[in-house]
């Protein structure tokens, strides 16, 4: 189970993330009490271990702000809008983790391309929106699904039971105010969606 923390934006919870065992910790560089520079993001992964990913977390930037969010941050991935890609100059070195979100009216049943690893969440993002895990579930069948929003240490137990994704996303569900980490919270996410694994490998 693929495990991203995302928001992060202070020394103490780049190291609980590391810590409690993430495999990837997300910045967010678009209007948000997460907000952070990319310079802010380049000194706080400074001396990440090499196997943790560190995905650029954007909503509709322009080519100027991707481009120094690249050359300043330099991310592994670049996590955006499906359709932005096309707009943006994305070095083949840099992943892609196209965001899609939860459209109650949407047929998730019927066969659809999807690229091979996608974030599913719910219709509005950095609001801590759930997605339909139902809807979740019908894409997780067909592709790669990181799935956001609306997600805490209670309830992705249950949320991985039920859609079987290839990863679980977390910002605002490991905060004690918008924007604040909690460490023992991030532990929590990290713990429980390691047991959920387990026991449905079990």
């Amino acid at each position: 189970m693929f495990v991203k923390i995302c928001g992060l934006k202070n020394e103490t919870a780049v190291a609980a993330a590391v810590e409690a065992g993430a495999d990837a910790l997300g910045f967010v560089f678009a209007e948000s009490p997460r907000r952070v520079t990319p310079e802010r993001a380049a000194a706080l992964t400074r001396d990440l271990p090499a196997h943790i990913v560190r995905v650029a977390v954007m909503l509709r930037p322009g080519a100027d702000e991707w481009n120094s969010v690249r050359d300043i941050f330099q991310p592994d991935w670049l996590q955006a809008d499906a359709d932005d890609y096309g707009l943006l100059d994305v070095p083949e070195s840099v992943g892609r983790l196209p965001v899609y979100r939860d459209q109650p009216e949407a047929d998730y049943s019927a066969a659809h391309t999807w690229p091979e690893h996608i974030v599913f969440e719910g219709a509005r993002s950095g609001v801590g929106m759930q997605a339909d895990w139902l809807h979740a579930a019908q894409v997780a069948h067909q592709t790669c699904v990181l799935l956001a929003g609306g997600l805490d240490p209670d309830n992705v137990n249950q949320a991985i039971t039920t859609v079987h994704p290839w990863g679980v996303d977390v910002s605002s569900g490991v905060e004690t105010s918008p924007g604040i980490k909690d460490p023992e919270k991030i532990a929590a996410f990290v713990k429980a969606a390691r047991e959920a694994e387990g026991a449905h490998a079990g």
